[in-house]
């Protein structure tokens, strides 16, 4: 139910160990604890535990029986390990095998709190993953363009209104919006979605080519023209011839696609004769075409013609709720299935990255991301440099907050962010004492070395940083 303590099964051989368990868990957590492995199996099968602390050295059924139970029967179970130091290598084998993490004797009682406490997280973020997952499958996708935040809904609204009428739309937007996505999508809901839907980005054609290959030419018309050729405008007869970066266009050739766009007809280039064509006109551009025309860099006349119905396609800085999905959805992509998703941390350094390139750069990021990442989550540290700068990686890592703030929190989650603050500042401070010897820190601090080092590694501290140069 609501306000539940997880619950934690203990399972060791020895009475001692049960009670230090009970001891360190039992304010945080419900802890009930086995005996042995046998028992330890018997409770398993009567219900579900959110995380298992287990001896690997127990008479009858060891650590790893129970592992392996565990995993068959409650996949979403965390496992974590209890072993002397002898027996780390079988440790780190059975975390091949899907435990969670491991401790080894003697162990600090604030070690075993942090241990469980992250393997609770990791819990939460794969179900959070899972629930992002499915938020993903049920995102509304309108012809590849997809999200469910009230900018993209209504610019999806508009286009649907607009498709089945044989009218020529500008798309405008930044780079990286989903312009030709659009224009596929107004094809697609048309009456002309069974014929040619034709794409051509004006600002890529050399500027001498840019005539020939919109209005064709004929045998002759220029060096090189050795064979008559139909243009972009033929090509999309009776379908949709989709101009991107219309801006773009050379002035003369402008006064041509006016004309085409008036009469219904074009001319080839090097042939008086005119040929009829039915096309639906679409255009896009990043560029304020009103301004371009004030600055004599867009015909006027062109400017109204293509004026039919303007649809503005938002910047992804504009729909930041659908970055987290989107994102879950490339991923999907990159042909990575071993990564659950991404940490929290990197979801909120994306949702909070400005985007200049917007959707189109979202999707680079993530496949880079993916490429990359070593662990079972994209991390911070897996996404490109540009996006996780020293502002974005303070606002993402989980530092103390002000009292008033703490202050609206539920009691656990504001201690255990306090705790993770001091920890880390602790760590940090030993670290600039000792030089980032680890040795001489795990003897100040009184902890076993291998223990240091976990928590270092847990809390982001690299011991390289403390390191003097000769």
């Amino acid at each position: 139910m609501s306000g539940a303590k997880p619950s934690v099964l203990v399972v060791d051989d020895k009475e001692n160990m049960l009670k230090l368990f009970a001891r360190i868990l039992g304010d945080a957590y419900a802890v009930t604890t086995a005996p042995d492995g046998v028992q330890a199996l018997a409770l398993l099968s009567a219900r579900t535990f959110d995380v298992v602390v287990t001896d690997i050295q127990m008479p009858g059924a060891d650590g790893f029986t129970v592992l392996r139970e565990v995993k068959r029967r409650a996949p979403d179970t965390e496992v974590v390990l209890v072993t002397a130091y002898a027996s780390i290598p079988k440790a780190v084998e059975a975390i091949k095998e899907g435990a969670y993490d491991y401790l080894s004797k003697p162990f600090d009682p604030d070690e075993v709190a942090l241990v469980v406490a992250r393997a609770l997280e990791r819990q939460r973020q794969r179900r959070d993953a899972l629930g992002l997952t499915a938020r993903v499958a049920r995102m509304p996708d309108f012809h590849g363009l997809r999200g469910t935040s009230p900018a993209l809904q209504k610019t999806h609204a508009l286009l649907a209104q607009v498709a089945s009428r044989d009218l020529t739309v500008v798309l405008t937007g930044e780079t990286g919006t989903g312009k030709e996505l659009a224009a596929r999508a107004l094809h697609r809901e048309s009456p002309r979605r069974d014929k040619p839907f034709v794409a051509v980005n004006c600002g890529a054609l050399p500027a001498e080519l840019v005539e020939s290959e919109l209005f064709g030419h004929a045998k002759g018309a220029f060096t090189g023209a050795t064979g008559a050729k139909a243009g972009l405008f033929e090509e999309a007869h009776g379908g949709t011839l989709f101009l991107d970066e219309v801006g773009d266009l050379p002035l003369p050739v402008q006064v041509k696609l006016n004309r085409a766009l008036q009469e219904k007809e074009i001319r080839r280039v090097g042939t008086t004769t005119p040929v009829t064509v039915d096309v639906r006109v679409v255009a896009a551009t990043h560029r304020d075409l009103a301004q371009e025309v004030a600055g004599g860099r867009f015909r006027e006349d062109l400017y109204y013609r293509l004026e039919g119905v303007t649809v503005r396609m938002p910047a992804l800085r504009e729909r930041r709720e659908d970055i987290p999905l989107l994102a879950m959805h490339f991923l999907a992509g990159a042909n990575r299935p071993e990564l659950e998703g991404f940490t929290p941390q990197a979801l909120q350094a994306l949702t909070a990255a400005p985007w200049p390139g917007n959707v189109r750069q979202l999707q680079n990021a993530v496949a880079r991301a993916a490429a990359v990442a070593a662990g079972p989550r994209i991390t911070p540290e897996d996404l490109p440099p540009e996006l996780t700068t020293t502002s974005a990686r303070a606002s993402a890592a989980p530092g103390p907050l002000p009292a008033e703030a703490l202050a609206k929190q539920p009691y656990r989650e504001a201690v255990d962010r306090v705790r993770d603050a001091v920890s880390r500042d602790y760590l940090t401070a030993l670290m600039q004492e000792f030089s980032g010897n680890v040795t001489h820190a795990a003897e100040r601090a009184g902890m076993e070395r291998e223990s240091l080092h976990r928590l270092l590694k847990r809390y982001g501290v690299r011991t390289e940083d403390f390191k003097r140069g000769d």
